[in-house]
């Protein structure tokens, strides 16, 4: 019973603990925000250069940057979205043509600055040189919106394949030389957009299998475009229900498409 009793005030503890922290991590990016906005973090960030390799290879230290920046960069945009919200009402309640109204408003447009570039200032809060942070989440992005892609095409080839077995056996079957030709038309545009797909799939960015191949190390290759949509749920965990869901409709579709 005691260490029961003891388990559960340490966890107590414990809570208030990472509590306490989270609302101290938030305070003092709120003045930081207060104190330092957008045009004088693009100041701090204008010397920064870096010029990309050729290859467009990302390395393990560049993509553990990008995931370290992107939990600070959370933290950054709740802040500001925040400070968004709270200047947009307070402008609303002095009346928005009003002195007061018209100064929050502007306190509202820094706070949306503020917001976009979240994930600049995380870097620079980190000590990242911000111009290969920048690159660097490009290459992710591609990575992951390419994954998307592929999964959307994996689909539509599926439902193209059934299409294009149906269309054939309709031929086999067909009793007229015209209706014969029109099928055969049909099945040649088929195979003229099979071929445009797989042309397409050749000329890809070799980059792009190296960098998901990295980056599925670390998680999954779609989850940096969620985490990018995310920031702008209202709802923690929408984006992320949103994402299995299509990807079941996906894999259904490709399933009912595979029984025809």
């Amino acid at each position: 019973m005691r260490r029961t009793l003891s388990l559960i005030v340490s966890a107590v503890v414990l809570l208030g603990g990472c509590r306490a922290k989270e609302a101290m991590d938030k305070a003092q990016i709120a003045s930081d925000l207060d104190k330092h906005g957008t045009m004088d973090l693009m100041k701090d960030v204008a010397d920064d250069k870096y010029d990309p390799p050729k290859d467009g290879h990302l390395t393990d230290a560049q993509v553990q940057m990008y995931l370290k920046v992107r939990e600070h960069e959370k933290q950054i945009a709740q802040v500001a979205k925040q400070q968004l919200q709270q200047h947009s009402e307070e402008s609303k309640k002095s009346g928005e043509k009003s002195l007061a109204g018209m100064a929050e408003g502007f306190k509202a447009l820094g706070s949306a600055a503020d917001f976009m570039t979240a994930d600049i200032r995380a870097a620079k809060d980190l000590k990242y040189n911000t111009q290969e942070y920048l690159w660097v989440k490009g290459q992710i992005l591609a990575v992951s919106t390419a994954a998307m892609a592929e999964q959307m095409s994996s689909t539509l080839n599926a439902t193209m394949e059934a299409s294009y077995n149906q269309t054939k056996k309709a031929m086999d079957e067909a009793k007229d030389d015209a209706t014969k030709k029109m099928y055969a038309e049909t099945l040649a545009a088929f195979d003229k957009q099979k071929a445009e797909i797989a042309a397409q799939k050749e000329q890809q960015d070799p980059a792009l299998a190296y960098n998901r191949q990295l980056l599925t190390k670390y998680e999954s290759a779609m989850n940096a475009f969620s985490q990018e949509l995310a920031k702008y749920e209202e709802k923690p965990g929408d984006v992320q229900k949103s994402m299995e869901q299509w990807q079941k409709d996906l894999a259904k579709a490709k399933a009912d498409a595979a029984k025809q």
